[in-house]
């Protein structure tokens, strides 16, 4: 089972719909978190060494990661899907990318 975790600023929009679009996988646990000190679910050291592979929404957030949690990034791999935060949460728009995008990298 690969643990897999969703990064965008607030973890109000992209990231939690991103949880939400794969959560019914049954070969995964998801968990989404936000770069930002007034996240919803603010990113931590816990969640980034629990995490298999890392899907950001955008480079700035990438860029956070390596420099806050270098020490925690042991084991995984961090792909940005640059998306841009032009989105609501659960937008048919954003799950069409979603789903375009994060299932290559998931086996």
């Amino acid at each position: 089972m690969k643990n897999v975790l969703f990064v965008c600023s607030q973890n109000r929009l992209r990231s939690p719909t991103a949880e939400q679009v794969f959560s019914k996988r049954g070969d995964i646990e998801v968990e989404s978190a936000g770069t930002n000190h007034d996240a919803d679910t603010p990113l931590t050291h816990e969640l980034v060494a629990w995490a298999d592979i890392i899907f950001v929404m955008e480079k700035a957030h990438r860029a956070k990661l390596q420099k806050k949690f270098k020490s925690s990034l042991k084991k995984a791999r961090v792909i940005c899907l640059d998306i841009p935060d032009n989105y609501e949460f659960m937008d048919p728009e954003l799950v069409r990318i979603l789903e375009g995008k994060v299932p290559r990298y998931l086996g």
